[in-house]
C-alpha cells in the first residue's frame, strides 16, 4: 500500500535510515565519504578501462563537451545542492555510472563501429512538457506491433552485453527506488521490460534532463541551457542505432520520448530530420503543479533544505524556456506533426490517437488498435490516479 503523502517533500522512514547509515559509516570510517570532484569521479568510472576507450569514435568537440558538463555539474553539486549524505551517495552513483557507461560504449564502438551507425526507420518522436501525457501517448503508439518502443532497463543501462541481464538489474534498481519513494509508481509507473522514456541515454551524456528533477544545481542548468545540445543528441544517435541493432528491430519506427525533447528539439530533429512528431499539449498550470510534486518527490530525500517558493520559480521559469524552444523548433520544421490534447487524450484515447495516425499519414490495422487497448487497459491498473489526489491534498503551496 501507497503510504500517505501530507507534503511535497514528504519522504520515506526508509529514505531517512538508509541517509541515517550512510552518515553513521562515513563518520565511523568504515567507508569514505566519495568528494564530487571529476578527476575522483573520473578515476572511478574509468576503472577496467583504457583511455582510448573515451574517445572511440567521438569527435574532439563531442568528448570536450562531456568533460566540461562533469566539471560544471561537480562544482554545482558541491556549492548549491546541499545534499545529505544519501543524496551524496546517489550522486556519486549516478556520475561514476554515467562515466562508466561512457566507456563502455566507447569499447564496443572500437570493437564494432558499425553499430553506431545501423540504418533505423524515421523514429516517431513524442514531444511536449513533462506531466503533458507524453508517457501514455509514448506507451501506447510502442504497444502497436508497427513499431518498437526502448525498454525501462535499457534506458536505464544502454551497454549491450550477454547475456543480456538488463531486466535484472532494472527490476532490482526500480525494487530499490520504490523502497526509498513509495511514492515513485503513482507519478510515474514504472517496469524494468516496459517501454519508457531515453531519459538514461541522455544522462549517460550528462544533459541536465534527470539532474535537475532530483537536485537544486541552478548554475549547471544554466550553462547547459546556453550551450549547444548537438553532442549530447549525437551520443544519443549512436546509442539508439546500437540499441536497434542488438534488439534487432531497426526496421520499425523507434517511438521515442523525453520532455527534455521539447527544450532541445532542433537539435534532436538535426539527427533526425525525417521523423514523424506527436506533440502533447496541457494547461501549464496543471503542468506546473504536477512538475512540482514530481520533483519535489524526488528532491525529498536526497537533501535536508526545502524551498516551495524556489521550485515553482524554477519550474515555471523550465516551461517557459521548453515551450518558447519547442515552438521555434516547430515553426523552423517541415514534416508531419500531430498534436494530442491531454483532454482529449482522458476523454477518448481512441479517438485521439487515431485522430494523431491521420495526420502522421500512417496506416492503423485493427491488430494495432487492439494491442493498443490491451496497453491502455494493463495502464489503467496502474497507481497513477493517485497524482492527482496528492496533489490535491497538498493545498496551494504545491499547485501555485
Amino acid at each position: 500500500m501507497t503510504p500517505p503523502r501530507p507534503h511535497p517533500f514528504a519522504r520515506s522512514r526508509m529514505a531517512e535510515r538508509f541517509d541515517r547509515v550512510v552518515e553513521y559509516m562515513w563518520e565511523r570510517g568504515w567507508d569514505e565519504k566519495p568528494p564530487l570532484e571529476p578527476e575522483y569521479l573520473w578515476k572511478i568510472g574509468s576503472r577496467g578501462f583504457d583511455a582510448a576507450d573515451e574517445i572511440s569514435i567521438r569527435s574532439e568537440e563531442t568528448v570536450a563537451d562531456f568533460r566540461e558538463r562533469l566539471e560544471a555539474l561537480c562544482k554545482a553539486l558541491r556549492e548549491e545542492a546541499d545534499l545529505n549524505a544519501l543524496g551524496h551517495a546517489m550522486a556519486y552513483g549516478q556520475i561514476t555510472g554515467a562515466i562508466r557507461k561512457r566507456h563502455a560504449l566507447g569499447r564496443i564502438w572500437r570493437e564494432e563501429p558499425e553499430l553506431a551507425s545501423t540504418p533505423i526507420a524515421p523514429p516517431i518522436l513524442v514531444v511536449g512538457q513533462m506531466r503533458s501525457g507524453t508517457t501514455r501517448v509514448q506507451r501506447l503508439l510502442a504497444a502497436d506491433p508497427q513499431h518498437s518502443g526502448t525498454r525501462f532497463c535499457n534506458s536505464h543501462d544502454p551497454v549491450p552485453s550477454k547475456p543480456d541481464l538488463r531486466p535484472l538489474k532494472g527490476r532490482f534498481a526500480l525494487a530499490l527506488a520504490r523502497r526509498i519513494n513509495p511514492w515513485l509508481d503513482t507519478m510515474h509507473p514504472f517496469g524494468s521490460l516496459r517501454t519508457d522514456e531515453e531519459i538514461g541515454w541522455l544522462a549517460a551524456a550528462l544533459s541536465p534532463a534527470t539532474f535537475e528533477a532530483q537536485w537544486r544545481i541552478d548554475s549547471f542548468v544554466a550553462f547547459s541551457e546556453g550551450r549547444d545540445q548537438a553532442p549530447v543528441y549525437r551520443e544519443f544517435a549512436r546509442i539508439l542505432r546500437t540499441d536497434a541493432a542488438k534488439m534487432g528491430d531497426a526496421g520499425k519506427p523507434r517511438v521515442l520520448k523525453c520532455p527534455q525533447f521539447a527544450e532541445d528539439l532542433g537539435a534532436l530533429l538535426d539527427q533526425f530530420p525525417d521523423a514523424r512528431l506527436v506533440v502533447c499539449e496541457r494547461d501549464h498550470e496543471e503542468v506546473l503543479a504536477s512538475s512540482i510534486s514530481m520533483t519535489a518527490s524526488q528532491m525529498a530525500f536526497q537533501s535536508d533544505n526545502h524551498d516551495i517558493e524556489w521550485l515553482q520559480e524554477a519550474w515555471a521559469r523550465k516551461i517557459a524556456v521548453r515551450q518558447a524552444a519547442m515552438d521555434a523548433a516547430l515553426e523552423e520544421f517541415e514534416g508531419p506533426v500531430a498534436h494530442i490534447a491531454f483532454s482529449a487524450l482522458n476523454a477518448n484515447w481512441r479517438s485521439a490517437i487515431m485522430q494523431a495516425y491521420l495526420t502522421l499519414g500512417m496506416p492503423l490495422p485493427d491488430q494495432s488498435l487492439a494491442a493498443m487497448t490491451a496497453e491502455r487497459e494493463k495502464s489503467a491498473r496502474d497507481p497513477h490516479g493517485r497524482h492527482a489526489t496528492q496533489i490535491a491534498n497538498f493545498g496551494s503551496a504545491a499547485r501555485a
